[in-house]
């Protein structure tokens, strides 16, 4: 398995149990639509939380949260918003959090850090 990918993996592990231990129900995992991923799909008590998982074993390319770009939350919001239609939850309250994990060279780690209300949704913008 590529580095990149294990990496991430482990990411995404950690952060399910980091936020199931804080009282998350996890509903999904890499959540895939036509027009994106989103990683993680909670709910905490009566919210929706889309959640990116960001996850460096270095600041080389900056803090991981950091990679959570305008683009990114775009295409995050679609792939909610196609989430919120599937499953008709219209009036369902929701947000988007970020959880950015930093690990050692070993894969152990360094710091979890989850940003809650990371940004706010994103309408797609025409071309």
């Amino acid at each position: 398995m590529n580095s990149k990918i294990a990496v991430g993996k482990i990411g995404e592990s950690l952060a399910a149990d980091y936020l199931q231990n804080c009282g998350h129900q996890i509903y999904e995992r890499n959540y895939r639509t036509r027009f994106g991923e989103v990683d993680l799909v909670t709910k905490q008590v009566d919210r929706l939380v889309f959640v990116e998982v960001k996850t460096r074993r270095s600041e080389r390319y900056g803090l991981p949260q950091a990679a959570v770009t305008p683009k990114k939350q775009q295409q995050i919001s679609a792939v909610a918003a196609h989430y919120l239609q599937v499953n008709q939850l219209f009036d369902q309250p929701c947000r988007f959090d970020v959880v950015a994990i930093r690990l050692n060279w070993q894969n152990r780690l360094i710091d979890l850090q989850h940003i809650e209300n990371a940004f706010l949704y994103v309408a797609a913008t025409e071309s």
